[in-house]
């Protein structure tokens, strides 16, 4: 029986420290060129050379303020400052590949759906329908200062203001230009039929629109939707709206119960528990043989600072670690940041020691370290045990993290049968699908659609 493929994405972020923080002082280290063109279409060119499905591309409004109740440790080690915009960065690696998907984050909150509509039909076309977009809807307080807001929005009620930026962006993507309004007739000088382009009319709790779609249909129409929130209200609008999903852990039966409670939230939607792709957060560390990955292992180490990414995760959590002895328990109320990051506060151990021991690395997500078989057989045992669909790697050292990857294990995953040969034509959604470019008919989005 042929196994499943695995779904692999590259997970960055448009700053020099992403997840695992310092790692930007190692001499072979190259994250400091993010603000090039180069750096960009290069590590394209590589995951597309690897078969990878995407580059998922994370991205903040606000900066890490809580962790000493300043900045400062945060800007010494870049800890995802600066930050430029994700979504420029698409059109230049589109043109460097031919296959390779583009997952960007956008917080939904931040701007007008009418506005947001545009540029992801432009992005999609431009990539020719290779574009998703990762919905977020903050997290941080130091975002909403920022845009004039006095704190975030309260966390569920984040969640309906995005329920209602999801339907109003169905109805410009998906309703407002019918199938065949584009005629591109020059003999009858009609580019587009007047008949079948509509005025979107919504008038909701959030948002008032009244216009027709700026932008003539794309490919995919909608993007392919990630989304990353695994809280109660968090998968609830995942069941609704999202394609693929994006979990933390480091505990296998953990991650399996988030990821049967997300696929039976998706059937009570109404939809297939497999319209989700499920896909994990790790590091990997590879090496030629188990000795020389335990090496690299040990050297990016020494350069990464676990302090770094306990500033990151106090802002994820919304408080302030660094007041705590470094063996006082930590004890949260729910905060109105992650509370999935909130959680793993007790499962990594409960305590600033624990958390700093578990952030050797600079960041939170389990570390894969050997050679291509050792590798290989860990994620292909996080996917038997959990029910996961993929991964998406974090980056450690750049461009050679990445390229080791690509070297060393996608060779193994294949032989195995856990990974690609080729890629399948068409659509980042039809690629991870195999069922067309389109949302199918059990979305919810499905229903703002002009059939005629």
């Amino acid at each position: 029986m042929a196994r499943k493929h695995i779904v692999l994405n590259a997970f960055n972020e448009n700053c020099v420290g992403h997840i695992n923080h310092g790692l930007w002082t190692h001499p072979r280290d190259r994250s400091t060129d993010y603000n090039t063109l180069e750096y960009w279409t290069g590590l394209a060119c590589t995951l597309e050379r690897g078969l990878f499905d995407g580059l998922f591309i994370a991205d903040i409004l606000g900066v890490y303020d809580v962790y000493n109740g300043g900045l400062d440790l945060t800007l010494r080690e870049a800890v995802q400052l600066p930050i430029n915009d994700p979504t420029l960065l698409v059109s230049a690696m589109a043109a460097a590949t031919s296959h390779l998907g583009f997952g960007v984050t956008v917080n939904a909150l931040s701007e007008h759906p009418y506005l947001l509509a545009r540029r992801f039909s432009t992005l999609d076309h431009l990539t020719r329908g290779r574009f998703g977009w990762n919905v977020v809807t903050g997290y941080l307080d130091s975002a909403a200062r920022a845009i004039g807001q006095d704190d975030q929005l309260l966390h569920d009620e984040r969640y309906e203001r995005a329920d209602e930026c999801l339907e109003v962006l169905y109805k410009l993507l998906e309703g407002s230009w019918e199938d065949g309004a584009v005629r591109r007739d020059r003999e009858h000088r009609v580019f587009a039929d007047p008949a079948r382009v509509h005025a979107v009319r919504h008038h909701g709790r959030f948002y008032d629109v009244e216009g027709v779609h700026l932008s003539e249909p794309s490919p995919q129409r909608t993007p392919v939707l990630y989304q990353a929130g695994t809280s109660g209200r968090g998968q609830r609008f995942a069941a609704r709206h999202a394609e693929a999903v994006f979990v933390g852990g480091i505990h296998k039966p953990a991650v399996r119960e988030t990821v049967q409670s997300l696929r039976t939230a998706a059937a009570l939607a109404g939809r297939r528990p497999e319209d989700l792709k499920i896909v994990l957060g790790v590091s990997v560390v590879p090496g030629a043989t188990a000795a020389e990955a335990r090496d690299k292992h040990a050297e990016y180490v020494r350069y990464a600072n676990p302090e770094a990414g306990l500033a990151h995760f106090a802002s994820s959590v919304g408080v302030d670690l660094a007041r705590y002895g470094l063996d006082d328990p930590i004890q949260l109320d729910t905060t109105n940041a992650i509370q999935s990051a909130a959680k793993a506060i007790q499962q990594l151990g409960g305590t600033r020691r624990k958390l700093l021991e578990h952030f050797k690395l600079g960041g939170r997500y389990p570390a894969i370290v050997g050679d291509a078989a050792q590798v290989a057989d860990e994620l292909q045992s996080w996917v038997e045990e959990t029910g996961i669909d993929g991964f998406n790697l974090t980056r450690t050292v750049v461009p050679e993290s990445f390229e080791d990857f690509v070297d060393l294990v996608v060779p193994e995953l294949q032989n195995r049968g856990l990974h690609k040969s080729a890629y399948t034509p068409g659509s980042l959604r039809h690629k991870l699908f195999g069922e067309g470019d389109r949302l199918p008919e059990r979305h919810v989005a499905a229903q703002f659609r002009r059939l005629r």
